[in-house]
């Protein structure tokens, strides 16, 4: 199996994060592991004494407590056990910190449907989890469904898109799937006419990047087919999830020193935004 035994699944009640609960689910039975599904009520905030704080914390609370048993509900109908928490406070924060108490191996959660494509994660309570945790973080878009039978898995040759290599083999591995290999090369337009063979040494690096990955795949007994892009990085990326018709893509992360390159409009940003199916960042 891919090793996970600890599942951290955030909720807000929103079309998004249950079916990122349901594919939780799913990840739960096949890795034989716990789930703990989380909810964050936001702080006390202004003026308490010009209220009724009982009515405050009630209010507050409501969204969280119903979201809290929608998953139980949910839970008692796919026959799965489950741990749920209330949290209060900074919704990203909570998430990460319950995560490191709970030693969850991954985080679950969910993303908008495709009519907020266009929008940014910036900001976004994903994109601060995945920036500050050390875990590895599944994002499944509304409507998508889990599966490891067909993997795209991104490679620029870094230690942090060798933990993504890893982690696919072992998935695939795991559940008799393949890999779909791809290295990127990502330059201006006049930059192939400015400097036409530092392009083409990009290139060849490029395609020793995947050949590397399709052998190490090969060792574990996966089978892998490799691609050498010339575009934007993440619109090559998501097009080749798009045409292979993959059930999962695997990226690497720069981790809490990348922070404000993922939140500033960063490959694997803009790859989750954009992506067909979920996508699994790894981290450790």
């Amino acid at each position: 199996m891919g090793k996970y035994k600890k599942i951290l699944v955030a909720v807000d009640g929103s079309e998004s994060s249950r079916n990122a609960l349901l594919q939780a689910f799913r990840l739960a039975v096949d890795e034989k592991c716990w789930i703990t599904v989380a909810s964050v009520a936001p702080p006390l905030t202004g003026d308490l004494d010009l209220t009724g704080v009982k009515d405050i914390h009630a209010a507050l609370a409501k969204p969280c407590e119903d979201a809290l048993a929608e998953a139980n509900r949910m839970a008692a109908e796919e026959r799965v056990l489950i741990k749920t928490v209330c949290e209060e406070g900074e919704t990203y924060e909570r998430i990460v910190d319950l995560a490191d108490a709970e030693n969850c191996d991954i985080i679950v959660m969910g993303r908008r449907g495709l009519k907020r494509i266009d929008r940014t994660l910036v900001g976004s309570v994903t994109a601060r989890v995945i920036g500050y945790t050390q875990r590895d973080v599944l994002v499944v878009p509304a409507g998508a469904v889990l599966g490891w039978k067909k993997i795209l898995v991104a490679t620029d040759g870094s230690r942090f898109s060798s933990i993504a290599v890893s982690k696919a083999i072992d998935f695939a591995a795991a559940y008799g799937g393949s890999l779909v290999v791809v290295s990127v090369v990502d330059v201006p337009a006049e930059f192939y006419a400015e400097a036409p063979a530092a392009v083409e040494d990009m290139v060849r690096k490029a395609k020793e990047y995947t050949a590397a990955v399709r052998t190490q795949a090969g060792a574990a007994g996966v089978q892998a087919e490799t691609h050498v892009g010339e575009a934007e990085a993440f619109e090559a990326i998501v097009k080749l999830a798009r045409d292979q018709a993959v059930n999962m893509i695997v990226v690497g992360s720069h981790g809490r020193t990348g922070l404000r390159r993922l939140l500033m409009g960063s490959v694997t940003e803009k790859v989750i935004g954009h992506a067909p199916c979920p996508v699994l960042v790894a981290k450790s």
